[in-house]
């Protein structure tokens, strides 16, 4: 009896998101043709050059590595086509694919989204579910055509979002949920076997690229918005409040309270030496766990009051901005 071909597949994506994915692919024995990943960064205080987790990944397995800055109109985009591998497959890759490289997949250019489609179509849609306090998310496998993240749905899967989830915990549990999901969905589409479902247009909402203005927390926000806000740009970039210095004072984790304040937002409810409580809007308090001040590390709120903070009282603004 003659043994069934496996599966040839272009995997494209660059974060760690998207190489727990790869490494699925690999322990499952698919023909990855190659991998193709964005090019080498600068990262870190000393801009050391350093490779994506798709491209380490791909590199300890000995595979074939592309790293077009764009892949549109790339010297990678004809080497791809030419490999015409029965699927193409991306996960965070970040880049609309040209039809000309839609087509070169055999059997289809499937993707791998963060989110539970038609909500959150773009890039970052685990940021904007905790932002805006959703309870649930997921992963959605679709046909990739040239709309951002509109293409028909092959699979979906739900996965909770705790009071104590952020971004980071959620693309950790989601990275394996998404792998898991595409190794049950390819052999059901190669053969023939999935019905892909348009999806409701109606419904659709965007989560565009987080931009460096709504890193900042606002006057105007409850303590569980600010939690949702804090939560969602955790661990990066962050979120910041500018304190009574008047510089950006980065929250990195805050306890929403069910106590209430007839103080206005930005105010100090109650400070000792081992915590400080501090109004939101809607007569709302949190009370602040761990911290950045400008130019200082991450801090538990003892060691702030201890220091920097040590002279804060209750009743006084300390926080000075606000939309």
């Amino acid at each position: 009896m003659e043994k069934k071909r496996m599966t040839s597949i272009v995997f494209m994506g660059t974060p760690a998101f998207a190489s727990v994915i790869l490494e699925g692919l690999i322990k499952k024995n698919y023909d990855i043709k190659a991998v193709v990943t964005q090019p080498d960064r600068l990262t870190g205080r000393k801009r050391k050059l350093t490779a994506s987790p798709v491209k380490k990944v791909a590199l300890e397995n000995k595979i074939k590595v592309l790293q077009p800055e764009k892949i549109a109109g790339s010297q990678e985009l004809a080497q791809i086509v030419a490999l015409a591998p029965d699927l193409i497959v991306t996960a965070a890759f970040g880049q609309f694919l040209p039809d000309r490289l839609i087509e070169a997949a055999k059997v289809g250019a499937i993707n791998v989204h963060g989110s539970l489609l038609p909500k959150y179509r773009g890039g970052a849609p685990v940021q904007y579910a905790i932002m805006n306090g959703e309870n649930k998310t997921g992963v959605t496998i679709i046909y990739m055509i040239k709309k951002m993240d509109a293409g028909d749905m092959l699979a979906q899967a739900e996965m909770p979002i705790t009071g104590k989830d952020d971004t980071g915990t959620i693309f950790e549990k989601m990275s394996v949920l998404g792998r898991d999901l595409l190794l049950k969905t390819i052999p059901n589409l190669v053969d023939g076997k999935i019905q892909a479902k348009p999806q409701d247009e109606s419904a659709v909402s965007f989560s565009p690229i987080i931009s460096p203005a709504q890193e900042e927390l606002a006057l105007n926000q409850t303590a569980q918005e600010l939690d949702w806000k804090i939560r969602a740009l955790r661990p990066a970039p962050g979120a910041y409040f500018k304190m009574f210095n008047g510089k950006r004072t980065k929250l990195w984790q805050i306890t929403p309270l069910e106590e209430e304040t007839d103080l206005e937002a930005g105010c100090v409810v109650a400070v000792d030496k081992h915590q400080i409580k501090v109004a939101a809007a809607k007569k709302t308090v949190y009370q602040i766990d761990i911290l950045q001040p400008a130019g200082k590390p991450r801090m538990k709120v003892t060691d702030y009051l201890n220091g920097i903070g040590q002279n804060i009282k209750t009743g006084q603004r300390v926080i000075v901005n606000g939309k």
